[in-house]
Parts: C-alpha cells; sequence; structure tokens
C-alpha cells in the first residue's frame, strides 16, 4: 500500500527483457535506505517487489502482464522513474489510498501554464475513467492528485511547483504515457453496490440496480 507522494527521483540503469519479462535496476537514493529483498516499491505508480540490491541501486522483476498494462516497457536507461516505498502503519496519508495496481494507461493530450500551476489534460480508457470525479483522486504515475475536471474521455490535474519538480510529471510532454490508478475506496463502493443490487434482484426487493433512496435508508445514510 502506497500514499502517492513521491519520495524521489530514480533514474533507470537498465531494462533486460527476457522471453516474456523485463528485469530493471534503477538508481536511487532515499528508499535504499532500510532496503531488504522482498521490500514492495512503487515504480512509476507500479508495486514492484525488490529482488536485489546494492549501494545505489537495486533491481526489480516485471512480468509480462505488468509490461502489457503499464509504461514500465516503454523506458529506456537514464529514463526518470518516480519512487515510493510501501507505507508502514503509523505514518501519515498525505495523499491517498493507492495500491500500486494500475488501471490503465493514459496518453497525455495537453501541458498548460497557469501562473504557478501546470495544468495536464489526460486522455484515459474507460476502465479509469469510471473513477474519476470532479475533486477527486488519481493516482498519474504513482503521483497522487486532485482532478480539476473531466469529461467522458479524459481529465485534468494541476501540479504545483514542488509536484512538478519533485516528480517525472513535471517533464512530461502531449503525447507522453502514463500510468494510472483510480481511487481505491470508489472501487469498493462500486463492487459492494453491484452485489448490494444483484442480491435485492434475486429477493425480488427491486428491479433496479445501484443507489436508490430506500437502499441508503435501509442501510442508515439517510
Amino acid at each position: 500500500m502506497f500514499t502517492g507522494l513521491v519520495e524521489e527521483k530514480g533514474h533507470l540503469i537498465s531494462l533486460r527483457r527476457g522471453a516474456d519479462s523485463a528485469r530493471l535496476k534503477i538508481k536511487a537514493g532515499l528508499v535504499m535506505d532500510g532496503m531488504r529483498i522482498g521490500d514492495s516499491i512503487a515504480v512509476n505508480g507500479v508495486c514492484l517487489t525488490v529482488t536485489a540490491y546494492d549501494i545505489g541501486a537495486f533491481t526489480a522483476d516485471v512480468m509480462a502482464e505488468t509490461l502489457a498494462k503499464t509504461n514500465l516497457g516503454a523506458l529506456q536507461s537514464g529514463d526518470r522513474v518516480n519512487l515510493e516505498r510501501a507505507l508502514r502503519l503509523g505514518d501519515r496519508l498525505g495523499g491517498h489510498l493507492v495500491s500500486g495496481h494500475i488501471d490503465g494507461v493514459g496518453t497525455i493530450s495537453k501541458v498548460e501554464k497557469h501562473d504557478i500551476a501546470i495544468l495536464i489534460t489526460i486522455a484515459a480508457p474507460a476502465s479509469v475513467m469510471r473513477y474519476i470525479i470532479k475533486k477527486g483522486s488519481v493516482a498519474v504515475d504513482g503521483t497522487s492528485l486532485t482532478v480539476v475536471d473531466h469529461n467522458d474521455e479524459s481529465f485534468r490535474v494541476s501540479l504545483i511547483p514542488h509536484t512538478a519538480h519533485a516528480t517525472v510529471l513535471g517533464g512530461k510532454k502531449p503525447g507522453d504515457q502514463v500510468n494510472l490508478e483510480g481511487d481505491m475506496i470508489g472501487k469498493y463502493v462500486e463492487r459492494w453496490m453491484g452485489v448490494a443490487g444483484r442480491k435485492e434482484n434475486e429477493s425480488e426487493k427491486t428491479t433496479q440496480r445501484g443507489i436508490t433512496a430506500d437502499l441508503l435508508a435501509e442501510h442508515g445514510f439517510i
């Protein structure tokens, strides 16, 4: 589990491809402190497991599914990546709950400067847009951001100068791909509402799925 607060930008030393996998070696500093084999590290928002490390660098394996569903396979030696260690119980949760399991890859369609802020518009697949709400949270390359606005096919986020400097997002341009993870709480609500709707249909209490006034009253919300 992560928070979406990027700790540092690492540098990709190498990406060695296997038949259906890859092995990343990443130069890092801060996240190396106390590192052990088996630790979880979010690399551009993707939860990876440390398989080896030495002074100033660590290695992680990437399976075929991850290469297919994220932007890690497009990385080249020298590229910078966002890095965050796993959340510890008792840590401050300054961002939002991030699992490190990517919902889809988006494409940056517009980058605008507005006073001190950088506004980034991202075209995203339906698998991501279903969890996007105005003022809600989204993880972009592992960075916890707030949705400024959205339409059916894209959403916009705003970077303050610190975020632009401390993460790889400050150097992104139109056409670049980014890893996207929707809000975890929204996913659980969606799943629960689907199950609740099916149970009600099966018991013939209602033929309508989703949130209704009766459902909210039944569970004490109104």
